[in-house]
């Protein structure tokens, strides 16, 4: 498997190679057969890149310990499950998933695109046989998966990261691959569409498309990775502002920026040169994540370690944005705007502030991000930044935006009269400022926190009154309930409705996020029978029991909860040592409740009396975070989808054909 797994990598470069320059000869020259060529190449690129992934797979599964890269990441005793995710659990391994997963894509495009876009089909595969071209070289030359070991081959492995054992990481990293890799897609066809010239916005169509399906699986990533971080490392939070955390926020938010401006282009004519390189920053933020991660330029419990790799991703990056820039100098009268800004107060000046919010959080956390890395270049000393900068930049942008989120999908066209404002905001406006006083009376107060409780009520008062005002129109119009009207209106225009679900999303992540302002957390030594109360909890320290696996050995405390005197339940927080690394790791225990999660870590012993210590953390509303991940995927899953088509027979009324066919609000 070895040898297969090494000549399908080196067929697989061979073959991306021919499609890149063929493609290019092809459509220079306009030599039709060249450019078939070039295409089937490309579609060959995906099997060969499948061949070497189910060798290393093999490899692993196997226990062949000649291969370095199985000797350095499992071991025997590893379960299954985690055998399939050692492939990303490594430099090497998981530069091959990110060129399998990026011929994937490129094999979908090339199906799909062949009879919607015949013209801008062969020059976006073939830029995306040039981004596949990079990370094969990468694979072939830089740091190969298949690589043996050239002395004395070990009788076991080192094992899985114990950190990766959990099984959040077996989806957590494709989850981030799919996203970072999908933004190649929209790259290619913006770039294919600006160097061609392509007439109309039709390209912005598929653009579009494609961005919010490697939005929609980076936003599952981002949200794993801090279920993980809740759930494995122990310290009681989900983000932290690591270096690698903001490297995968960083297109989130830029591909967020384009879902939201795109619509400018679409109704307008407007915003196109932003549109272009918001795609361009998406894709370049894409590649920057992924030389953050497997360079070692910055510290990070997510990040590979320090390699010379990061000079090829410079290089890779700088050639890219040469490229764009060449394209856009070039073509740069072909994306005039069609229409002007009329009005300050309209949805146009709403969606060029919103875009202007997204920019600047983006400069804020990529400066804070890269001052380390700047610092140490600048004065010989590397001075980082702290989560205490990053929340105090951020979080009023993140609440400004909050408010942007239920304000402007209901602005107007060209200009919004005083009468709608009114109309639209007033009782959403109250209900907020009632519950923000009733906060603060409440003892509440911390100030960003009541915030941004008082603006989620205020977008989910808005976003609930779009639904109800459109589902009583088209009940009234077919004749059934508000309740059943639902799906029915939200079939007519999935991308309008599927934007407010994400919205709805969104808000309850910020509100999962404001209970942060309330944590509470206790540290003590507990011995038997010892007691520590926790908000309404009192935890009492029971007994203690003992594990052994050929994988790892384990001590669990064993826990009883009260709550108001009365036994609630018994919780186990642990410490789990793993032989082949001699790595020790905490495992958390979590009772989990819509108003806080318990959320216990056994800290290991006290060094003076032997005694065990347990940290004990009270983090109100948390599980909204994750309840509101969920909407936001189920959101983007109906934007997706088809509208399906209305009733043949006449709406009733010109409310009525107003909710038939409804205009776009866009994610």
């Amino acid at each position: 498997m070895q040898v297969l797994g090494t000549y399908a990598l080196l067929l697989a470069l061979i073959t991306a190679g021919y499609g890149l320059l063929a493609g290019l000869l092809g459509l220079y020259m306009q030599r039709e057969r060249l450019t078939a060529s070039a295409l089937r190449a490309d579609l060959a690129v995906f099997p060969l890149l499948t061949a070497a992934v189910i060798s290393i797979w093999g490899l692993i599964l196997r226990n062949d310990f000649a291969v370095a890269f199985v000797a350095a990441h499992s071991n025997r005793a590893l379960p299954f499950y985690y055998k399939l995710s050692v492939l990303w659990a490594g430099q090497s391994g998981s530069l091959l998933f990110w060129s399998w997963v990026l011929a994937g894509y490129a094999f979908i495009v090339n199906l799909t695109s062949r009879k919607r876009h015949p013209h801008l089909r062969p020059l976006a595969a073939t830029i995306l046989a040039g981004v596949e071209v990079f990370f094969l070289l990468l694979n072939n030359l830089v740091t190969h998966p298949f690589a043996t070991i050239p002395v004395a081959v070990p009788a076991d492995g080192n094992g899985l990261n114990p950190l990766l054992q959990y099984p959040e990481m077996v989806i957590h990293p494709p989850m981030l691959y799919l996203g970072y890799i999908g933004f190649s897609v929209p790259f290619a066809f913006a770039l294919a569409a600006l160097l061609k010239r392509y007439p109309g916005d039709r390209w912005i169509h598929v653009t579009r498309r494609w961005t919010m399906i490697a939005w929609g699986f980076l936003s599952i990533g981002i949200v794993l990775g801090g279920l993980w971080a809740y759930t494995v490392l122990g310290w009681g939070g989900y983000w932290a502002w690591d270096p690698v955390e903001n490297a995968s926020f960083l297109p989130w938010l830029m591909g967020t920026a384009f879902l939201h401006s795109v619509m400018m282009q679409e109704k307008r004519g407007m915003m196109k040169v932003w549109n272009i390189w918001l795609v361009f920053a998406t894709f370049l933020l894409s590649i920057f994540g992924d030389f953050l991660t497997r360079s070692g330029v910055v510290a990070s419990v997510h990040a590979f370690a320090q390699s010379s790799i990061g000079a090829w991703f410079i290089v890779f990056m700088l050639i890219v944005l040469a490229l764009c820039l060449y394209a856009y100098l070039r073509n740069r009268d072909f994306l005039r705007s069609e229409n002007r800004l009329e009005s300050s107060l309209s949805r146009e000046s709403g969606f060029m502030f919103n875009n202007f919010v997204f920019l600047v959080l983006v400069f804020a956390i990529l400066w804070g991000t890269l001052f380390p890395v700047l610092s140490e270049w600048i004065q010989g000393q590397k001075i980082t930044v702290g989560r205490a900068f990053f929340d105090r930049i951020n979080t009023p942008i993140f609440l400004f935006l909050l408010l942007l989120t239920g304000v402007g999908p209901l602005l107007a066209w060209r200009r919004t009269s005083a009468a709608g404002l009114k109309r639209n905001f007033l009782l959403p406006g109250l209900a907020s400022l009632l519950l923000l006083t009733g906060l603060w009376l409440g003892g509440l107060r911390d100030a960003y926190s009541d915030i941004a409780l008082a603006l989620g009520l205020f977008v989910a008062w808005l976003i609930a009154s779009e639904f109800y005002r459109g589902a009583r129109v088209v009940a009234r119009h077919e004749g059934v309930n508000v309740v059943a009207a639902l799906p029915r209106l939200i079939s007519r225009n999935t991308r309008r409705y599927g934007g407010y679900i994400v919205h709805l999303g969104i808000v309850l992540l910020f509100i999962g996020i404001a209970g942060a302002g309330f944590n509470r957390d206790l540290s003590m030594a507990m011995p038997y029978h010892a007691r520590m109360s926790i908000g309404p909890y009192t935890l009492i320290s029971e007994s203690y029991t003992q594990n052994d696996n050929a994988n790892y050995s384990s001590e669990a405390m064993i826990v009883q909860v009260e709550r108001g005197g009365r036994p609630l339940m018994t919780l186990y927080p642990a410490r789990r040592f793993y032989k082949a690394s001699n790595q020790a790791q905490s495992i958390v225990a979590i009772h989990v409740t819509p108003l806080a999660d318990l959320y216990l870590v056994y800290a290991g012993h006290d060094p003076a009396t032997g005694q065990p210590i347990l940290h004990a953390y009270y983090n109100p509303l948390t599980v909204w975070i994750w309840i509101g991940a969920i909407i936001l995927v189920l959101g983007t899953l109906v934007a997706l989808l088809p509208n399906r088509r209305p009733p043949a027979r006449a709406p009733a009324s010109s409310s009525a054909r107003a909710v038939a066919q409804p205009e776009s609000v866009q994610v």
